[in-house]
């Protein structure tokens, strides 16, 4: 038996054949930085000579993180957090990183995470979203008692398209401030037309009101990720081939398109990642545009799971910039679906490897 005939003798896996259940220390557990920001430095950070305050901020971040020593490492600020009155951190305990795509900040903050010196299990990173999650999987008071131990808690690409979710977080950062937990963010928008303003210091300073005081604003300068556009998705395949490759790759999955987006509204987006555990690639048949705001929200948290842990994506049907109607990416959460196009499709290109030439 040739190694080509016995590959398409394994069926392929499904993720709408998948409900995982995910402990919370788990969740917890999993907010690290993602794979493709593993192994990255201060170090591996290469400045752009022509904008000082590339340099500056790793300058900055790197006595940052050296600072955040002392309580929490003996596990002094969970015993703070049931005093009655929990002892003011001195000075600023917090950065936000502000510049535009394709500067590096989720690099930096990656970078700050690894510098920090504490074991893992004292620092979490995770995006706006995932903690948005956390919180719904959790509830309030048990992840304000879950990371008020933390000696530090990097948000990466905040955001303010809903005014809930910005009033939830930045309630639960008063509160892990009070713990004594340092904080560090990010934030991005990707804009749904050019000349709009990317998100900036003044807009999160403003948002999260009394938490101001709290983060030091740090300018990162750069070329503009807006300016270069998104790139173009590359054509779908046939069904045919689609199924082929999925039989052919192990550990690929292969759902069609329609059923995995009811799947997803039976799963919490708090276990999307646990959703793609041991999954390869994903390939997915009959793509069609999102028939509505909430499905679509829920693919975007989809996409930036299988982006974070760099699982390749190939599917037919229409191509993944066609997925969000001309409303959709005129709306409050254009941010989002820009977002989710542009990972998709870097997805694609990736997953163009496995079709049969």
């Amino acid at each position: 038996m040739s190694s080509t005939s016995a590959k398409t003798e394994a069926a392929p896996l499904s993720l709408c054949a998948r409900e995982p259940h995910v402990p919370a220390d788990r969740l917890v557990a999993e907010m690290v930085p993602p794979p493709r920001f593993d192994a990255v430095r201060f170090d591996t950070y290469i400045p752009d000579p022509n904008q000082p305050s590339q340099a500056q901020a790793v300058e900055v971040l790197s006595s940052f993180a050296a600072g955040l020593g002392g309580a929490h490492a003996t596990g002094a600020g969970r015993r703070r957090w049931f005093q009655r009155k929990p002892a003011a951190p001195a000075g600023p305990r917090g950065v936000y990183l502000d510049g535009g795509y394709g500067v590096g900040k989720t690099h930096l903050l990656a970078s700050l995470w690894h510098a920090t010196p504490a074991e893992p299990s004292l620092k979490a990173f995770g995006t706006f979203v995932e903690l948005t999650n956390l919180v719904g999987a959790l509830g309030f008071q048990q992840t304000v008692a879950t990371l008020s131990g933390h000696r530090l808690l990097c948000i990466d690409e905040f955001e303010l398209d809903d005014p809930g979710d910005t009033v939830l977080v930045s309630t639960l950062l008063g509160k892990l401030v009070d713990a004594g937990v340092a904080l560090a963010a990010t934030s991005n928008t990707l804009p749904g037309k050019l000349g709009e303003g990317r998100f900036a210091a003044a807009d999160f300073l403003r948002e999260i009101q009394g938490l101001s005081a709290h983060f030091r604003p740090l300018r990162i300068d750069g070329e503009d990720y807006r300016h270069r556009g998104l790139p173009e998705a590359p054509a779908p395949y046939a069904d045919e081939q689609v199924t082929a490759a999925a039989h052919a790759t192990p550990g690929a999955s292969l759902d069609g398109f329609p059923a995995l987006l009811e799947h997803l509204a039976r799963v919490h987006p708090s276990r999307y990642g646990a959703l793609t555990d041991d999954v390869r690639a994903v390939c997915l048949t009959g793509v069609t545009p999102v028939p509505d705001q909430s499905t679509a929200l829920r693919l975007v948290v989809l996409a930036d799971r299988l982006y974070d842990r760099e699982i390749p994506v190939l599917a037919s049907g229409l191509p993944f910039d066609r997925l969000f109607s001309d409303e959709m990416l005129n709306g409050g959460y254009r941010k989002k679906y820009f977002r989710a196009i542009s990972r998709l499709t870097a997805l694609a290109r990736d997953a163009k490897g496995l079709v049969a030439q």
